[in-house]
C-alpha cells in the first residue's frame, strides 16, 4: 500500500498572520545566498530535562503525505522542568552557552547581550557587516533590550524574525544534536547540576563541520517556507 509507520512532525501552530510574515521573511531573503548566512550569529535558549519523555504518538502516512496536516501534532510554545540554557552560534565560530539559573526575564537577558553577544558579534564581524538573529520571546522585545541594541546598531544588525519560526533557526538542530548525545552517554546525570556540566561538555565539542552544514541549509529552509506559503515546514 506504499505506507510507512512514524512519528508526527511536531509544529507550531501557526495564524493566518504569522504565516504572511514567515512568507514576507522567506521572500525578503530569497536571494540571500550562503556567504550572506554566514554573517548571521543564531541564538536561542533550550531547556533540558533530567528524565525524558518524548510523546510516543505515531502515525501511518505515504511517502508524499508527512508534512500534510493530518499528519502533523500541533504545538503550543511553552516551558518545564529542567535546566535552562542560552547558546550563539555562526557559521565561522562555536559561541559560549550560558546556563539560566531562573527564567529569563528581561535583566538576566540584557547580561548576555552584554557580556556574550556583543563581543561574540565583534570578533565575529568586526567591520559590522554582521547580523544578529533571535526570536520573538518576550525578554528580547523588551524596552532595554531594543535600547541597548538601537544604541549599537552602528556595530551590527538584529535581523527582523518572523514568529514562531525554528524551522528557520539551525539553532535548533544544535540543541537535537546536543540532546541525542546527552541520551547515550554511558552514565546518565542523577541532578541538575550534573545535567549542566553534561550538557556544557557536549556543546563545547560540537565539530565545525556540524553547525556549518546547519547554516549552509539556510536557502533550502527560505525555499520550503516559500513553497509552504508561510506554513510549516520538514525543518
Amino acid at each position: 500500500m506504499g505506507y510507512s509507520s512514524r512519528r508526527p512532525h511536531r509544529v507550531p501552530l501557526l495564524s493566518a498572520k504569522n504565516r504572511k510574515l514567515r512568507l514576507q521573511f522567506a521572500q525578503a531573503h530569497r536571494n540571500w545566498t550562503i556567504e550572506d548566512w554566514k554573517n548571521v550569529a543564531w541564538s536561542d535558549e533550550s531547556r533540558f530535562l533530567l528524565r525524558h519523555s518524548d510523546g510516543r504518538v505515531r502515525i501511518w502516512h505515504q511517502q508524499h503525505e508527512s508534512m500534510d496536516p493530518s499528519c502533523l501534532v500541533s504545538t503550543v510554545q511553552a516551558g518545564g522542568g529542567g535546566v535552562m540554557v542560552w547558546g550563539i552560534f555562526s557559521w565561522h565560530s562555536l559561541g559560549p552557552l550560558v546556563s539560566i539559573e531562573h527564567r529569563c526575564n528581561a535583566t538576566a537577558y540584557l547580561s548576555i547581550v552584554a557580556d556574550h553577544v556583543h563581543p561574540f558579534m565583534t570578533t565575529m564581524c568586526p567591520t559590522s557587516d554582521g547580523y544578529f538573529q533571535q526570536d520573538n520571546a518576550p525578554c528580547h522585545k523588551a524596552g532595554i533590550i531594543s535600547d541597548w541594541f538601537l544604541e549599537h546598531d552602528n556595530e551590527f544588525t538584529v535581523l527582523k524574525w518572523p514568529p514562531q519560526s525554528p524551522d528557520l533557526n539551525p539553532i535548533e538542530h544544535l540543541w537535537d544534536v546536543v540532546e541525542r548525545e546527552f541520551r547515550i552517554m554511558d552514565v546518565q546525570p542523577t541532578n541538575l547540576r550534573q545535567l549542566c556540566d553534561a550538557i556544557m561538555s557536549i556543546w563545547t565539542k560540537l565539530s565545525e563541520e556540524c553547525f556549518q552544514h546547519l547554516v549552509e541549509s539556510m536557502p533550502r529552509r527560505i525555499e520550503a517556507v516559500l513553497k509552504a506559503k508561510g506554513g510549516p515546514t520538514r525543518y
